[in-house]
């Protein structure tokens, strides 16, 4: 039939949901039966299973806390790290610079004395050549002013006339090797 009927012919209002007594009784022993079954071998179970639970969290939780912790000092490691490696590097170019300068001022002094050398070298062999040519100008003009003077003389003079002339000339003419 219909289920609404079915409500109907038990009774209305808190009546309907009441047990009744010859259902209740067999219904309460088999709740406090299951309940002590339950009590004695399922709740230890459910309990064990929890406090395996809670462990197993715990476990995990100090583990990342750990693993947290060490990845923080491991961070703070590398970054001293590389803070001394910066310093190092930074270190390394100011002794490269100073070594650089330390060289180009090496270079540089090698070169300013290699270039006064050449000068002082430069110097000599000018002073050389200058002395080479007034000397071939005294032989030249000892030799035009022999023949000058035996044109104007019109004599031939030996060599030791020539000489002695040529000395006085020089000495009152003043010398040619004046710097």
């Amino acid at each position: 039939m219909l289920p609404a009927q079915a409500f109907a012919d038990e009774g209305s209002g808190v009546a309907a949901i009441l047990p009744q007594m010859d259902e209740f009784i067999p219904m309460l022993v088999a709740f406090i039966i299951l309940w002590i079954i339950l009590a004695k071998f399922g709740w230890p179970l459910f309990e064990g299973m929890l406090v395996k639970r809670e462990t197993t969290i715990k476990d995990a939780l100090e583990q990342s806390e750990n693993a947290r912790v060490e990845s923080e000092r491991v961070l703070a490691e590398y970054k001293r790290q590389l803070e001394e490696t910066k310093a190092q590097s930074a270190q390394i170019i100011a002794d490269a610079k100073k070594t650089g300068e330390a060289v180009k001022a090496d270079i540089t002094a090698k070169a300013q004395a290699e270039a006064a050398g050449m000068i002082e070298k430069a110097h000599a062999a000018i002073e050389a050549d200058k002395k080479a040519a007034i000397a071939e100008l005294q032989g030249s003009v000892a030799d035009l002013s022999v023949a000058v003077a035996s044109r104007l003389i019109g004599e031939d003079l030996n060599d030791d006339e020539h000489r002695k002339i040529i000395e006085r000339y020089v000495n009152e003419a003043g010398s040619f090797n004046a710097n």
